[in-house]
């Protein structure tokens, strides 16, 4: 995936990029979501993994950043996730100018066809769910759990 590292500034109260990032999409970690700024709408994929994929993920970037990955525990972590989740929902919930789709990330891996066209419809149907398609890559899906969705 792409990040656009100006969406990592939204914790400063920095969003003058957003008024370029009309009718794009762009990927904002969930605990950023409460701080996009009023004045505009916004269609949210929520994409949705399981705790353990995420935490295992967690734990191979800190270590590929040469830092301690046991620093914090993986309970934790994950109560902190949690606790993350659950203040970005509330802002969601909150919020008369914003829609959103959950995702699968899973589901999505597993079965792209229906959840592209799903997300396309979401965002208004003019995007190429072939190229869509094209974009999903299995290989980087590594930190898989046994959850069954």
């Amino acid at each position: 995936y792409f990040e656009l590292e100006d969406a990592k500034k939204l914790i400063k109260g920095e969003h003058s990029w957003l008024s370029k990032s009309n009718g794009k999409v762009v990927k904002v970690i969930s605990t950023l979501l409460p701080y996009l700024p009023d004045g505009y709408s916004y269609r949210i994929v929520f994409m949705r993994r399981a705790i353990e994929e995420v935490l295992a993920s967690q734990r191979k970037m800190l270590i590929n950043r040469g830092e301690n990955p046991d620093k914090v525990s993986d309970a934790q972590m994950a109560e902190i996730f949690k606790m993350d989740l659950q203040q970005s929902e509330r802002w969601i919930n909150s919020q008369a100018h914003v829609t959103r789709l959950d995702i699968h990330y899973k589901q999505l891996i597993d079965q792209p066809k229906p959840l592209v066209s799903e997300i396309n419809r979401f965002l208004g149907g003019e995007l190429d769910e072939d190229k869509m398609l094209g974009a999903i890559d299995p290989s980087l899906y590594r930190h898989r759990s046994s959850i069954k969705l």
